[in-house]
């Protein structure tokens, strides 16, 4: 009888170990979760997002987000992917930028994350999604050596390597420009970037650079470096600084009669610079992979919605992040699967995407391929700069 119900159990136990088996084989390790497949809907996927949305440069982050949030509104009702977006504030620092991808990655498991805001902040969480293997795309980093911080690292923001050389060269054949000023803040990564490819621009133009001045996050008087630039009567200004900064730059240097042009670097890619310097903007050039009032039906359609919805014209950041959202979406749908290895295979495949930016691609190491539009502020506006 014993011998009987041992055989009775070992029996049991061999079909318990083919089922659960055979249910093993339904799933695949996802960082966490289920594979979502499309057999039964639209796909199914997490996307983690790190935005600057606290603190001195709140401004970026709302934008994005802004952009983020319509991008999701009009996928959903597409119906070919549903995106969940769990959004995390790092306020532009990169203690807290790092905390909150390792929560969206290990605690949230989320299939994709876009962020964080600045280069700064995505020279320490890259290499952390490149280590989990979660594909990330910056939508506002501009830094040299962003893309190349790992095989899941990506970003649909135009480098300031592409876009400071557009917008020096359309100035040199404006004005003839034979001498330049250079200006940068030098304790942030991101502004310390773009002064290195102002310098290496005025190197490979053969541009007299007659003087190079330094500035500070949050710094309030810049008199003292101004008052230098003056007096060595340059042609063009080179500066390189977030928008609060540079604003404040741009309207202390017209206030002391420097009426000269002025390049910027992406950070001076908002309309917070309007609005916080007024007419002293005016004259400053930047180039940009965005503009609002560019002829084009998927433009303007963006432009209505994003003013219905927050009342205010969508900018570079908002545009970016809402292109972002899309290109992400695109890996999505065509990977057909949440899976993350598969998300960045496909996200490195997309070729001639159509966004609100223009035509896109990515190249081998996962950096974007673009061309750049060169504005300037003239009557408090950005126009086409001829």
């Amino acid at each position: 009888m014993n011998k009987n119900i041992k055989l009775l159990f070992s029996a049991m136990m061999v079909c318990l170990l083919v089922i659960l088996a055979a249910c093993g084989n339904d799933t695949k390790d996802t960082g966490g979760q289920a594979n979502e497949s499309n057999s039964d809907g639209p796909v199914k996927a997490t996307v983690g997002v790190i935005s600057y949305l606290t603190g001195s440069g709140a401004s970026y982050g709302e934008a994005i987000t802004n952009g983020l949030k319509l991008a999701n509104e009009e996928l959903k009702a597409a119906g070919e992917v549903d995106i969940e977006l769990k959004i995390e504030d790092s306020a532009g620092k990169q203690e807290e930028a790092l905390t909150a991808a390792q929560k969206l990655m290990n605690s949230d498991n989320v299939d994709a994350i876009i962020g964080p805001t600045l280069s700064t902040e995505m020279f320490v969480v890259g290499p952390e999604a490149e280590l989990n293997g979660v594909t990330i795309l910056g939508t506002s980093n501009t830094a040299e050596g962003v893309p190349q911080l790992g095989d899941y690292v990506f970003r649909n923001s135009i480098p300031e390597t592409m876009a400071i050389p557009a917008a020096v060269e359309k100035a040199i054949e404006k004005y003839d420009v034979k001498k330049v000023a250079i200006l940068y803040g030098n304790d942030d990564v991101f502004t310390k970037a773009g002064y290195d490819v102002m310098k290496q621009v005025a190197e490979d133009k053969n541009l007299e650079v007659v003087t190079t001045q330094t500035f500070q996050l949050n710094q309030s008087d810049y008199k003292p470096l101004l008052t230098k630039i003056k007096s060595l009567e340059p042609d063009l200004i080179l500066a390189s600084a977030l928008y609060n900064e540079g604003a404040v730059i741009l309207d202390q240097a017209r206030k002391m009669g420097i009426d000269v042009p002025f390049v910027g670097g992406n950070g001076f890619n908002s309309p917070e610079v309007i609005t916080i310097a007024g007419d002293a903007s005016n004259g400053l050039i930047v180039a940009t992979p965005w503009f609002a009032q560019k002829d084009d039906e998927k433009v303007k359609s963006f432009v209505e919605k994003y003013k219905e919805a927050y009342g205010v014209e969508p900018d570079q950041f908002a545009a970016q992040a809402y292109d972002g959202l899309y290109l992400i979406a695109e890996a999505i749908k065509n990977a057909g699967t949440n899976d993350r290895d598969a998300i960045r295979d496909a996200l490195a495949e997309v070729k001639d995407f159509e966004g609100v930016l223009g035509m896109m691609s990515f190249d081998e190491e996962g950096d974007i391929v673009m061309d750049p539009t060169v504005l300037i502020i003239e009557g408090n506006k950005y126009i086409e700069f001829e």
